[in-house]
């Protein structure tokens, strides 16, 4: 009876124990994908910024991703998307693929973050969106035509199918190489986010090294 007693004594123990470290072990800053998502360019290791140009903490976050972006090697390929949730995200999400597919996203991007943010413009309806961005030297009648195409609408479907890929709730989140998911909040700051980034970009590389092995 008396190691009975015992014995139960070590087993209550040995798990006191246990959960007391599991209750130490701090929870990884990033989600692991169960069904990882083929990345836009084969070869190359991808990072995916999900965002909103009405989201402040996105706004926020501009001046920090945008000279890390510059200082990628060229073996990551970096890709905005943008997250719609309906209403306003939405027509913000249309309006970043328009001018992504006239190709002055890049000449406008800040502009627009500007506008929304610090001027409180909606920008919700296509004819406002034109004639703010022809302040900006983007042409209003191939605004306009780009974004009612059927080539925009095949990139909404795509963008919104990405998002539902990533499992996504909120923005900013990043996604690294179709694989891991976070976002500033769970890395700790804007600043570990990116360095996260780069921890899971070189885990990813030196996978792929491996494998070419």
């Amino acid at each position: 009876m008396r190691n009975l007693i015992i014995s139960a004594a070590l087993v209550a123990a040995s798990l006191f124990g246990m959960n007391a470290q599991a209750a130490e072990t701090p929870a990884a800053p990033y989600v692991e994908l169960a069904n990882p998502v083929p990345v836009a360019v084969p070869g190359k290791i991808e990072v995916v910024e999900l965002f909103w140009y009405g989201c402040p903490h996105c706004y926020a976050f501009e001046p920090v991703i945008n000279p890390w972006v510059e200082k990628l090697p060229s073996d990551v390929n970096f890709v905005r998307i943008p997250a719609m949730f309906g209403g306003p995200w939405n027509a913000h999400g249309q309006m970043f693929l328009t001018l992504e597919a006239m190709g002055v996203e890049h000449k406008v991007h800040a502009a627009v973050f500007e506008a929304i943010q610090k001027e409180h413009k909606k920008l919700t309806d296509k004819n406002d969106m034109a004639d703010f961005l022809a302040t900006q030297g983007v042409d209003k009648d191939k605004f306009l035509a780009t974004f009612d195409s059927f080539a925009i609408k095949g990139q909404i479907v795509k963008a919104t199918d990405l998002a539902k890929k990533y499992e996504i709730t909120g923005v900013p989140t990043l996604i690294v190489n179709g694989k891991y998911r976070f976002d500033v909040g769970s890395a700790g700051g804007a600043e570990q986010a990116l360095q996260l980034a780069d921890k899971l970009i070189d885990k990813e590389r030196a996978a792929n090294k491996a494998a070419s092995n």
